[in-house]
């Protein structure tokens, strides 16, 4: 078990969702959490909620996307508390589309925010916990990525969203073996949640303005923000229950946390296309009304 008393979070996506009730869990193990979020307001309210569990919080706006500001935040973390025992690199966002159809401002928001936030995370937090590591023998470190069952899997109409979680479900799959090289201090562990209400379908609202969509959205992406608005918002299990599984997860040392095991069998059927080799499968053929419902829809 890790003693997790006196020790110190860093949260990012920290207002909302999984990264609010990570801050929760952590404020009432004891934690010092430094919370960080690309909403100001929304940041300024979770931060208060915190501090009013008994948390030392240290608040920090910032965008994940960039270098500089994640590397701020590091600098403010060891200037307040020193090095993090916990670091979620939590943030993100999610768009959908026919592939084709994605524009590159949409690429490069989606894997701003989903690829390089972890990918700066882990570059600006990982030596710093490697060092407080080598000078006590005795500390232990956990740095957990939030990928999604989009990271195992390739479900149609949502391609951006899809390539940025696989991308962050192999930067964590190199990072445990990276670190198991170096530390046996420092553990890594990737997050794979499927659709749980957390308020990631309402991710348009804090798209930056340089890379706002110049034309209106296409068929296929109304008909992706649809099917993601009621996806989420029926999700049974809860972004507490998530966080929960987190803390979980780093206690066991377990490094895939997922929402629901349940979907894990997609995930089978997947590395079987893989091996056979054969096509990939219909992902509707257990459902093959929802299937014939989506290209319908899209064929107008």
């Amino acid at each position: 078990m890790t003693p997790w008393q006196g020790g110190t979070a860093v949260i990012t996506g920290a207002a909302s969702g999984f990264g609010l009730e990570a801050s929760r869990i952590a404020a009432r193990r004891g934690m010092n959490v430094v919370m960080a979020d690309v909403q100001q307001g929304a940041l300024d309210r979770a931060a208060q909620e915190i501090e009013g569990l008994g948390a030392a919080v240290l608040r920090h706006r910032l965008d994940v996307s960039k270098a500089a500001e994640v590397e701020a935040l590091g600098a403010a973390t060891m200037a307040r508390f020193g090095a993090p025992c916990f670091v979620f690199n939590n943030a993100g966002v999610g768009a959908g589309g026919l592939i084709w159809e994605q524009s590159a401002q949409d690429w490069e928001w989606v894997i701003g925010v989903n690829l390089m936030g972890v990918a700066h995370g882990v570059r600006v937090f990982t030596p710093l916990m490697l060092a407080a590591a080598e000078a006590d023998p005795g500390w232990r470190g956990h740095i957990v990525n939030t990928a999604s069952m989009a990271g195992l899997l390739n479900a149609p109409n949502m391609g951006v969203y899809n390539a940025s979680k696989h991308a962050v479900v192999s930067i964590s799959e190199t990072l445990y073996q990276d670190l198991a090289l170096v530390s046996t201090q420092v553990h890594a562990h990737v997050l794979c949640p499927f659709f749980v209400p957390t308020g990631i379908h309402q991710s348009e609202r804090n798209r930056p303005a340089e890379l706002k969509r110049s034309q209106a959205p296409t068929r296929s992406q109304v008909i992706a923000q649809a099917m993601s608005d009621q996806a989420v918002t029926r999700g049974k299990v809860s972004a507490a229950d998530v966080a929960q599984f987190v803390f979980d997860a780093m206690d066991a040392r377990r490094f895939y946390i997922y929402s629901h095991p349940k979907s894990l069998a997609s995930v089978q059927t997947r590395l079987e296309d893989l091996m056979t080799p054969r096509n990939p499968t219909d992902p509707f053929v257990a459902r093959p009304e929802i299937g014939a419902q989506l290209r319908q829809a899209l064929r107008g």
